[in-house]
């Protein structure tokens, strides 16, 4: 009973935090929805509920007795494939994006007056993609392309003085994946799945400069991953391995009140996507290599700025707007993440409900630059032509303080 529990709970989760790419690459921002309407702008400086555990742990500092928060982001991404001089035959694979849910839930406590304690489950990756032709023109560079990870956030916040918090985290994060392909006999596919769990940590520091602005800096570490699982076509299948370096991300914030009604809010981010070249994928029988996914990632910035208005005592009004800069170059361009430069259009609102908490929705529309791509499969067929991207994203939140 107790071995049937363990592997069906991490499962479970796995299963609610499949997420689709919203920010650039296969990154998600989605770690609460009251931020979302302002496009995430002052991420590690607004520090208005518990999920400030994720994007600046010293934030907790600002939130004294316990506070708790949990909601759900659903991210629609849409891949629409547009042939121009392909080599090869069939058709274009319909949409390969589609919703997922990306949940979230955090607690803080503050155990003394200057120290506070908190958790967070979230998911900072995750990628679907999956074209609805398997005989589409390009099958042999990608059928479906799967990444879950689930991140476990204890948390530590002190406040050194009026002006100075620091924050430490340490994170627990698993990773599954799933990357399949067409083989030439167009009667089977290769898949290769594997899984692993890693450690990292994060890190932030919240000065508040006067009781109107306030500036937060912080860093979460890169996740080194050995996955584990098998390379299997309809007729064998190989255990294998291969090595993953997720990205670290440095976030610089501002917020500031404006007046008794306005609030505005500025962020720029940096992710060092240049930890993922190739993913090489090697026999554990064996050493032997089995294959190669290319990707050649380079870093990549974010700006975001928003603002909110208080329309009344109990409702917040939010919008915002972001540049995410993508990882992928155009000649490294894959089926798998038909990424490119995106823009950030959110709006969101707030119900303070008094003692019984708040309540937070939030909406964004991501225009992505069309991107090209000019992809040669392993078996030597050329995917050629434009993809037509967007996302939808909404988000709902509740946060309570004791």
């Amino acid at each position: 009973m107790n071995k049937m529990m363990l592997r069906t709970v991490p499962a479970l989760l796995l299963l609610a935090f499949a997420g689709g790419a919203s920010a650039a690459a296969f990154q998600l921002w989605e770690q609460n929805a009251s931020g979302l309407g302002n496009a995430y702008a002052g991420s590690a400086a607004v520090a208005d509920n518990a999920s400030t555990i994720f994007f600046n742990p010293a934030g907790m500092t600002q939130l004294p007795g316990l506070h708790l928060s949990a909601g759900v982001t659903g991210v629609g991404p849409s891949y629409k494939f547009q042939n121009s001089g392909s080599t090869g035959t069939g058709g274009n694979g319909g949409d390969a994006g589609g919703w997922a849910a990306v949940p979230n839930a955090y607690f803080s406590a503050q155990l003394a007056p200057n120290w506070f304690v908190g958790f967070g489950i979230s998911a900072p990756f995750g990628l679907a993609t999956e074209y609805d032709d398997s005989n589409w023109i390009g099958r042999y560079q990608s059928l479906k392309s799967e990444v879950k990870t689930v991140n476990y956030n204890p948390s530590l916040g002190y406040r050194v003085n009026d002006k100075v918090s620091l924050g430490l985290g340490i994170n627990y994060q698993t990773i599954d994946a799933e990357l399949t392909s067409a083989l030439p006999d167009a009667r089977s596919y290769s898949r290769l799945k594997g899984d692993d769990a890693a450690w990292g940590w994060n890190a932030g520091a919240l000065f508040t400069l006067s009781p109107a602005m306030r500036v937060g800096v912080s860093y979460r570490s890169t996740m080194d991953y050995t996955l584990e699982g098998n390379a299997s076509t309809a007729l064998s299948s190989t255990p294998i391995r291969a090595d993953v370096k997720l990205p670290d991300t440095f976030i610089l914030s501002v917020w500031q009140q404006v007046s008794d009604r306005w609030e505005a809010m500025g962020d720029l981010s940096y992710t060092r996507w240049n930890s993922l070249k190739s993913l090489n994928v090697y026999s554990r029988n064996s050493g032997a290599l089995v294959s190669t996914e290319n990707f050649n990632y380079d870093n990549a910035w974010r700006f975001a700025w928003g603002a909110a208005y208080k329309a009344t005592d109990a409702l917040k009004v939010k919008f915002g707007i972001a540049y995410d800069r993508t990882p992928v170059s155009d000649s490294d361009r894959s089926a798998r993440v038909p990424d490119n430069d995106r823009v950030w259009f959110s709006l969101g609102g707030q119900w303070n409900a008094g003692t019984a908490g708040k309540f937070d929705l939030g909406y964004t529309y991501l225009y992505v630059k069309d991107p090209n791509i000019n992809q040669t499969s392993r078996v030597g067929t050329t995917l050629r032509g434009t993809y037509d991207d967007s996302a939808h994203i909404l988000g709902v939140q509740y946060s309570a303080g004791f």
